[in-house]
């Protein structure tokens, strides 16, 4: 018999191969670690923030708040380390995650999870450890701030310029997250320059964080707008994304809390200062106290739009966007309680408490499915590798065609 495997066209066991690099055992893990895991530093640390900055203050609060520290930090480290051996093990997954319209969005968790920790290490090591501290919470909120700014500028520009055209449909609160960071580095930065022993320094960190509010509060509006629009015409999200419908809180909190913190630095520096007329600080400090109130006040009818579809929609798949529900709700509290701080209103510093109760239940609930589906590998899926895997497969194709 005429052996003819020869005239077979013969295709390379590559795609074999390839497919156990990314699935088997522990890599698996690595290469389908998406960005989106950053979103545990930022829900950790939010609640750790939030366990200091509850206005009925008590000794436990503030361990508990040491704790939340401690675990956040070895939550960031862990995440960044296996982020980092993913794209040194599988750089072809960078490209894939950064083009993708919605994975490549939750890179700017990262640098508002980093943040989370610059906070909590002003407030509970900076007054232990003094100037070096101090020093050391500037310069990690100068790195911060620089990979926020260029995390916003980057993906937004990345998005405008695909040569994929994404319709209003696909439109989700997903977008605020490269603008939300920004505004979460200017509000650090009034902090950091509140404790600055060197009035330059503390002036120049209040003038470029105005800068970052002013670069990120806007967009952030725009999409606010945007975003409203998707909702009026094609209604309420899918079940798997709802939870980003708490995402406005975000920047609506934070920048509310950025803006009022920062009026308040800059009326003290500027009533020390012989450079710029002191009016100016106590000028600054009104106006933020006013944006801060409209913006909470803006903020309140998205929680109720919030609270309602979530009502609407339930129940639906946990997913690593449950995670949503986290930050936004706690930034919001933040803000509630500075409110509450400087107009001296029991409302305001009731409510932040309250909604700093709620924030830290869901942390509990998310949490806990999270270690679950984490301990299962349930949550380990990466939707940019479906695209590298119809890559190989063209590939492939275009392998046997040319053996033919």
């Amino acid at each position: 018999m005429e052996d003819t495997s020869e005239s077979r066209p013969q295709v390379p066991p590559r795609q074999g191969v390839l497919h156990l690099k990314y699935t088997a055992g522990w890599r698996r893990i690595v290469s389908n670690f998406s960005p989106s895991w950053f979103s545990t530093t930022m829900g950790t640390g939010m609640a750790g923030i939030l366990f200091y900055l509850i206005p009925f203050q008590h000794a436990v609060l503030y361990y508990i708040a040491i704790a939340f520290f401690a675990l956040n930090a070895l939550l960031f480290i862990t995440v960044l380390g296996i982020s980092i051996l993913r794209y040194a093990l599988y750089p072809e997954i960078w490209k894939l995650m950064i083009q993708d319209p919605v994975n490549s969005l939750f890179l700017a968790t990262c640098p508002m999870g980093f943040a989370t920790l610059i906070e909590l290490w002003v407030f509970i090591c900076v007054p232990h450890w003094g100037d070096w501290a101090k020093t050391t919470a500037w310069t990690l909120w100068i790195v911060d701030a620089v990979a926020a700014a260029t995390v916003t500028v980057s993906l937004s520009f990345i998005l405008i310029s695909q040569n994929s055209a994404i319709s209003l449909e696909r439109i989700t609160a997903l977008q605020l997250l490269p603008i939300a960071a920004t505004i979460v580095a200017s509000g650090v930065g009034a902090e950091i320059a509140d404790i600055q022993p060197n009035s330059r320094h503390a002036m120049g960190t209040v003038i470029v964080s105005y800068v970052l509010w002013g670069m990120s509060t806007p967009m952030a509006m725009t999409i606010l707008v945007i975003y409203y629009q998707r909702l009026a015409v094609h209604k309420l999200p899918s079940r798997e994304t709802i939870v980003s419908c708490f995402l406005p809180l975000g920047p609506l909190g934070f920048g509310g809390f950025s803006i009022l913190y920062l009026g308040k630095v800059a009326r003290r520096l500027l009533g020390e200062s012989n450079a710029i007329d002191p009016i100016a600080g106590h000028m600054a400090y009104v106006l933020g106290l006013f944006v801060s109130l409209l913006m909470w006040s803006f903020g309140l009818i998205w929680l109720v739009f919030a609270l309602a579809t979530i009502y609407h929609r339930f129940p639906f798949p946990f997913n690593m966007g449950w995670w949503g529900f986290t930050f936004p709700l706690g930034v919001y509290a933040a803000s509630t309680i500075l409110l509450g701080k400087e107009l001296d209103l029991m409302f305001f510093k009731v409510g932040g408490t309250i909604l700093s109760g709620a924030m830290v239940f869901l942390w509990l609930v998310v949490a806990t499915r999270t270690a679950h589906g984490a301990w299962h590998g349930v949550l380990f899926d990466a939707p940019c590798l479906e695209h590298l895997k119809e890559k190989i497969d063209d590939s492939q194709d275009e392998a046997t065609n040319d053996d033919a």
